[in-house]
């Protein structure tokens, strides 16, 4: 069975999922159609971070995930986008950005009445981690402190874990594509035997999640296939072990 670590901040979860299985889900990006598809499912899912911005409807696939999680059938881990939107919903100022402003307009639509208030509530209370047995949930990479500390709240300072969770790692240099430059040297350091699945990052070139081993024996599966961005959205299917 599912078992979960004493840092978590849902220590009933395990019996939450306990007989149904995982569905991880990688960023979702607002492509609310394969949400949809990714939903359809009695199993427990757990939903990597990034659910808005760039795809065509942000606010419905917000609204899924928190009906999903309202019901019991899942929750969401804190994605960078996700705080960003948050950091929005309480009216910080934040520099222009295209799709968390597109976001934000789907969310005053009127059809979308109490909406704005669902999604901050949701995404102050996001893990930015957590952790099941011998696997890490994580958006952006992996440290060891994870393994020991609980996740810092969603919208409060940026620390050395949050900032690791939400962004991976990175040299400070940017890419000729305006992204910032990550390395993996967070892989080596995941324990063995230890699976940390993460997006954020995406690495796949085939259309399928990208597995990656470390020195220490652990594994990391990044799940990003561009969902949102012109590429397709990944889950994979865990079962009680």
């Amino acid at each position: 069975m599912f078992s979960t670590s004493p840092t978590s901040d849902h220590p009933d979860l395990a019996t939450l999922i306990a007989g149904r299985g995982l569905r991880v889900v990688g960023d979702v990006h607002g492509d609310l159609a394969a949400f949809e598809h990714a939903a359809a499912t009695d199993r427990f899912i757990i939903q990597l971070g990034d659910l808005v911005d760039h795809g065509p409807d942000s606010a419905g696939t917000l609204r899924l995930m928190l009906d999903l999680q309202e019901d019991d059938r899942g929750l969401f881990i804190l994605g960078n986008h996700d705080r960003k939107l948050g950091r929005a919903l309480q009216g910080r100022r934040l520099r222009r950005d295209a799709p968390l402003e597109e976001t934000l307009r789907q969310l005053s639509d009127p059809l979308e009445a109490g909406l704005r208030e669902r999604a901050l509530d949701a995404i102050e209370h996001a893990p930015a981690w957590l952790t099941l047995g011998n696997m890490t949930f994580v958006h952006g990479g992996f440290h060891t402190g994870m393994l020991f500390e609980p996740p810092p709240p969603a919208l409060g300072e940026m620390s050395h874990l949050l900032s690791r969770a939400l962004f991976g790692e990175t040299t400070g240099r940017m890419q000729h594509d305006g992204y910032p430059e990550r390395r993996l040297r967070w892989v080596d350091h995941i324990p063995s035997g230890h699976v940390v699945y993460c997006g954020h990052d995406r690495r796949s070139t085939d259309g399928r999640p990208w597995i990656r081993d470390g020195r220490s024996g652990g594994r990391a599966i990044f799940t990003d296939l561009g969902a949102g961005k012109g590429g397709h959205l990944a889950w994979i299917d865990l079962d009680p072990g």
